[in-house]
């Protein structure tokens, strides 16, 4: 029980990888906020956080919203007193061919992945600084802001990389408040939003899905594609005292297909 009465928030937690870093986080002795902008998915992994015998709160929150990022940080240093743990996880995508995308693609995507992560980092770490203790945040970007081929499109991918750039930047200038800040990129990870983009790039490409699948599968090294769980593994390595010392990195979690 690493993290014994920690208190996380997770974004995008009511499905798939953010689902997945909750758990492993409520399993490793942390209180959980969940946020999700479904409020049935956040309602059913609050659930599950409690089966395993852990406190929550659920707050649905739309993570390209300011005010509701406001509110869901608000809410949890109102019934926990404090946050540890900032996991920044929310994002959108769907498979776009470069010279099909356009500016509401552009804005929509940003608006979660950059600007959400932005400030749900921005005002986790002024919770904190206040508190005086420290802690870890976390940042959800992924092997397409370093240049992944495979990305689902280039507005993905320039989110992505600036989830890395901002990491980078927060731990130069939080590190003095004892704030770790790291950011995992997860490949190809078996989600319902992975899932979705492989049948959206099959009918583009006019092939099959288990065809594509193959193909995805035969350019990893390591001959697999994450399951959610693999990233929830970072996770709680990065937000435990084995990682006192790390700060302002982007660990690759795929399998070997991007190595730097």
């Amino acid at each position: 029980m690493q993290l014994q009465d920690k208190i996380a928030v997770v974004t995008g937690a009511g499905r798939g990888i953010g689902q997945s870093m909750a758990l492993g986080l409520a399993e490793a002795g942390a209180n959980i906020v969940v946020s999700d902008i479904d409020a049935a998915a956040v309602e059913d992994t609050a659930i599950a956080v409690k089966a395993l015998g852990r406190e929550s709160l659920a707050v649905p929150a739309d993570m390209g919203n300011v005010d509701d990022i406001d509110r869901m940080i608000g809410q949890a240093k109102d019934t926990f007193g404090r946050i540890d743990i900032m996991v920044n996880n929310a994002g959108v995508t769907r498979y776009i061919y470069i010279m099909d995308v356009l500016e509401e693609d552009w804005d929509r995507i940003h608006r979660v992945n950059a600007k959400g992560v932005f400030f749900g980092m921005q005002r986790a770490a002024r919770e904190m600084i206040n508190q005086g203790t420290g802690g870890r945040i976390i940042n959800i970007a992924s092997i397409a802001g370093k240049g992944y081929s495979g990305s689902s499109n280039a507005a993905y991918a320039a989110s992505k990389g600036a989830v890395i750039a901002m990491t980078q930047l927060a731990a130069h200038q939080l590190g003095q408040h004892d704030i770790n800040v790291n950011a995992i990129c997860p490949g190809a990870t078996l989600t319902t939003m992975g899932a979705e983009n492989l049948a959206s790039r099959a009918e583009s490409a006019g092939r099959g899905i288990q065809e594509l699948e193959l193909a995805r599968d035969a350019g990893i090294p390591i001959g697999r594609p994450n399951d959610p769980e693999d990233i929830a593994a970072m996770a709680l390595f990065l937000a435990g005292p084995g990682a006192r010392n790390i700060t302002g990195q982007a660990f690759n979690v795929d399998g070997g297909l991007v190595m730097h």
